[in-house]
């Protein structure tokens, strides 16, 4: 094999691209920041540019993990944004009115109120869009709208603060050197990709975002899939509110958690999964979302003028997205690079083959 074929192979590779433009933007820093890869211990605790990225950007990589799944069923979540105010303002609330906020149980009690709120968010969006057939953009549009009020008014409109070192250890804390938010998005990485590569939940999510009704005729129980995504990217967003109301001792029902649910369809579509519903890569969206918030860190460290930065931001996505079209790169480049007219094939051909029979379990699933 020679090194064209090789090349063209790799180029073809679903996480080329945004691995390519992940390298591209953290050495982009280099020239502004010259220790920028530099990683110090100070006080038992590692410190770096590279350690901030991955520490502020563990909301955002639970949120598009959890968004995954729902757009691979076709759907789509707005709805997460408010859940995540949601379950920061209650768990805060409740913890502000206990007598001591560093008892381990009250903390405990606190993050679960929290969590269990973001479950029944989950099971509201999921019953709208499998039981009462409402559009998802429509039926979690509710919640994004409704939730965000909801949120204040448990703050009653204002930052609610609280002095807690268990709770600040979720978002905020260290173990083993390394922030502990990184240890819980491992975590929640690892169990996903271990339910949905390691058994049948996968295919099912897949088959369900390749044609759902065909999945319900050869056994599918489809509408349980999707309350299910709906439940889990719920309380992924849970989880991302407690790091983020962890991380600041605050909770901010107007601010927290704002627009997070577009940088999480960003992440998710930088790393390959169709918007159309199927085929799906969690590796992908982890990519995406260090993609995002990285260009976030970028935008910063460069100077870039803080009225502009959302263009900015919106043309580097716009960049990397082209790029990751095997029919503009075969225009752009020609035959002969990044792909070319082999890589325009491909893309014309189905892409999915979730909902084709062979692939569909015929046996019914609970």
């Amino acid at each position: 094999m020679t090194t064209t074929p090789r090349w063209r192979e790799l180029t073809h590779h679903h996480l080329f691209w945004p691995v390519a433009v992940l390298v591209l933007l953290l050495l982009v820093n280099v020239p502004f920041t010259p220790d920028f890869f530099s990683v110090k211990m100070t006080d038992g605790h590692l410190y770096g540019s590279l350690v901030s990225i991955v520490l502020f950007g563990s909301p955002l990589i639970l949120v598009a993990v959890g968004m995954t799944l729902v757009i691979a069923t076709g759907g789509i979540d707005l709805s997460v944004g408010a859940v995540v105010a949601i379950t920061g303002a209650l768990s805060c609330s409740y913890l502000s009115d206990q007598a001591d906020q560093a008892a381990v149980s009250g903390v405990l009690l606190a993050m679960g109120l929290g969590l269990l709120a973001a479950v029944v968010c989950g099971l509201w969006n999921g019953f709208l869009v499998a039981r009462m057939g409402i559009q998802p953009i429509i039926a979690t549009l509710i919640i994004m709208v409704a939730g965000r009020g909801v949120a204040q008014l448990i703050t009653d409109g204002q930052i609610i603060t609280v002095n807690s070192e268990p709770y600040k250890l979720i978002g905020g804390g260290y173990w083993l050197t390394l922030p502990f938010s990184i240890f819980v998005v491992a975590a929640v990485v690892a169990v996903t990709v271990a339910l949905t590569r390691r058994t049948a939940l996968g295919l099912l999510v897949e088959s369900v975002g390749g044609n759902a009704e065909a999945s319900r005729l050869v056994g599918i129980r489809s509408r349980r899939i999707k309350i299910m995504v709906y439940v889990f990217c719920a309380l992924c967003a849970g989880i991302a509110g407690l790091m983020i109301s962890s991380n600041t001792s605050a909770a901010d029902g107007n601010n927290a958690g704002l627009w997070i649910e577009l940088d999480a369809i960003l992440a998710v579509v930088i790393g390959g999964t169709s918007l159309l519903g199927g085929r799906f890569s969690i590796g992908g969206t982890v990519v995406g979302a260090l993609v995002i918030q990285t260009l976030t860190t970028t935008i910063y460290t460069i100077g870039v003028p803080t009225q502009s930065n959302l263009v900015f931001k919106a043309a580097v996505v716009i960049i990397v997205c082209l790029m990751q079209s095997p029919k503009f790169r075969a225009k752009v480049f020609g035959a002969g690079g990044f792909g070319g007219k082999r890589g325009a094939k491909q893309a014309e051909a189905p892409a999915d083959t979730a909902a084709k029979p062979e692939t569909v379990r015929t046996m019914e699933v609970s």
